[in-house]
């Protein structure tokens, strides 16, 4: 089971994140997209030209939400809870944040390195702050739900963006970021970033 990954791609990270609540073993291929020809090495391995990719013998996987349900799959349910409504709630929040926040996307870019804080709030940045404060809210703690999980796997990634732009939520959401920042998953994963860019 080979994860294709890309240099500073948020989703590559989820994937893996993903990958380890699932204790699967997997190999890495790390793709450099800061190199001009990085279409061309992502297309053999991933006929969209995106990253992530998981190829699985005779068959891949693109796209980090059907990698997630996939790793899922192999590892009998461990990525989401037991309760059906919360399975539901799960896939529809990373279903939000897989195709949402764009202001916070392309204002706040993912970086490894320091970044300066941001320091003017457009109406798009506020709104999807409130959405985020609202969503970080409904955390149990120290987890969304009982047990860590995909949910989880997805967010931690844009707790840590946002704590990188000085943005730190207050009250419940506030508790659900920081612990999302000392996740040992997160933490790992950061880890596992920085020595996919120095590869």
């Amino acid at each position: 089971m080979q994860l294709t990954v890309g240099t500073d791609s948020t989703w590559s990270l989820r994937a893996w994140i993903c990958s380890q609540l699932a204790q699967l073993n997997i190999e890495v291929n790390v793709i450099d997209l800061t190199n001009a020809n990085y279409k061309s090495e992502i297309f053999k391995y991933s006929k969209t030209g995106l990253v992530p990719s998981l190829n699985e013998g005779t068959f891949a996987i693109h796209d980090s939400l059907a990698i997630a349900e996939y790793f899922n799959e192999c590892s009998g349910g461990a990525l989401y809870p037991q309760s059906a409504s919360e399975r539901a709630l799960a896939r529809s929040l990373c279903s939000e944040l897989h195709s949402g926040f764009i202001n916070i996307r392309s204002q706040c870019p993912f970086s490894l390195d320091p970044v300066p804080p941001l320091s003017e709030f457009s109406d798009g940045i506020r709104n999807e702050l409130t959405r985020i404060e609202f969503i970080f809210e409904l955390a149990q703690l120290p987890y969304m739900f009982d047990s860590a999980g995909v949910v989880d796997a997805f967010y931690c990634i844009l707790a840590f963006r946002l704590r990188a732009y000085g943005i730190n939520l207050q009250g419940k959401a506030g508790l659900y970021q920081n612990s999302l920042l000392n996740w040992s998953n997160l933490k790992q994963a950061i880890n596992v970033a920085q020595s996919w860019k120095n590869a």
